[in-house]
């Protein structure tokens, strides 16, 4: 009897031990090799990293990676491309019962800059885009893509038109941003008191690829912010049915017309529909005075065809959507659009021209 309550016992501490030794085993947390162990990475856009997790204790867990706080894979592995410049987060985690192990990695993406070569350009090399807003000069001599061409590699002549009109332009390498300097002049055609204020832009090349397809920057001017300065601003432009004015309305409830007299045809000519709108910023039109002899007086600083000697631009002036500034390490692309709606009598509508856009950075 006494053997057999020994064997019995015995039999429980076995079962006894067993489970706490699974228990143990439950309870203990993950054990991960990671593949990379720096946690700082540096690469460049289009370029590819393969992460990998290792179970060294082979306890049973559940993981994941994360790109920016979003779940991404929830296997052992995870490949990460850039795609586009900046800094980003990745995060593995390993999850039981026990505990968990996890790992973050910080990832910088550099900007692909373009190196100035003995064969670069200071001018600006390339339009990309031409869309001017209806005008006198539009459809003419001063107001079509050849005109908007003839600033590639050299100085040229182009008009934008009414407001909201615009060419976008591209360097054959990247403008550096150069700290406490200007970094840009562009040159119009003002006089000391009739200018034709246009907003500028600036955008990097985020994604490597060449195109003017990245984010936009406003370049913060003197009036930004000012009364009668307005972001988000929309004007869409109905085509006549026969030659005169064009009919605009915005999307604050107010409307007008071009002023650019009763024969010319100003409505882009190679626009198919009816109507088109133009997006970006509206300047006040503050420094206006009507009178006998018109004056259109130039802002202090910040935008093209408003000082006569070239107005200079500096890239550290630039500011995203909210208004915040943006650290472009340099540009590869600039917008300029007509700022200002307005009649201006005998001369007809207000309109940005432009003569050149250099680099100041290859100017000795």
């Amino acid at each position: 009897m006494k053997i057999r309550q020994s064997l019995s016992m015995l039999l429980l501490s076995f079962i006894l031990l067993g489970a706490c030794k699974k228990d143990k085993e439950m309870l203990e947390p993950p054990v991960v090799q990671m593949g990379i162990e720096g946690t700082v990475l540096n690469i460049k856009v289009n370029e590819t990293i393969s992460f990998s997790a290792i179970n060294i204790n082979r306890r049973g867990y559940e993981q994941e990676w994360k790109l920016d706080g979003e779940v991404t894979s929830n296997t052992s592995s995870y490949e990460f491309t850039a795609i586009q410049s900046g800094i980003y987060t990745i995060e593995y985690t390993a999850t039981n019962e026990g505990g968990v192990f996890s790992r973050s990695y910080t990832v910088n993406v550099g900007l692909p800059n373009i190196p100035v070569t003995p064969g670069s350009s200071a001018y600006v090399k390339t339009v990309f885009e031409f869309l001017p807003g209806p005008g006198q000069n539009t459809n003419r001599t001063l107001g079509t893509l050849t005109a908007a061409k003839s600033l590639e590699g050299k100085q040229g002549l182009v008009s934008l038109g009414a407001w909201g009109g615009y060419i976008v332009l591209g360097f054959d390498h990247t403008v550096i941003n150069e700290g406490n300097k200007d970094d840009l002049v562009i040159y119009g055609n003002p006089l000391a008191n009739f200018a034709e204020p246009g907003i500028v832009w600036v955008m990097k090349d985020a994604n490597g690829n060449g195109k003017p397809d990245d984010t936009w920057y406003e370049v913060k001017g003197s009036e930004y912010g000012q009364p009668g300065y307005i972001r988000n601003y929309e004007v869409t432009y109905t085509k006549p049915a026969a030659g005169g004015p064009v009919a605009w309305r915005d999307n604050k409830g107010n409307s007008g017309t071009v002023n650019m007299g009763s024969k010319v045809e100003g409505y882009p000519s190679w626009i198919s529909g009816n109507e088109y709108t133009l997006k970006g910023s509206l300047l006040p039109s503050t420094n206006i005075k009507p009178g006998a002899q018109i004056t259109s007086t130039p802002f202090a600083f910040g935008y093209a065809d408003n000082l006569a000697n070239g107005d200079k631009i500096d890239i550290a002036n630039a500011v995203d959507a909210d208004g915040k500034p943006v650290a472009l390490a340099g540009i590869d692309f600039i917008k300029i659009q007509t700022g200002i709606q307005a009649n201006l009598g005998i001369l007809g509508e207000l309109s940005t021209e432009l003569l050149g856009v250099l680099d100041l950075g290859m100017i000795k």
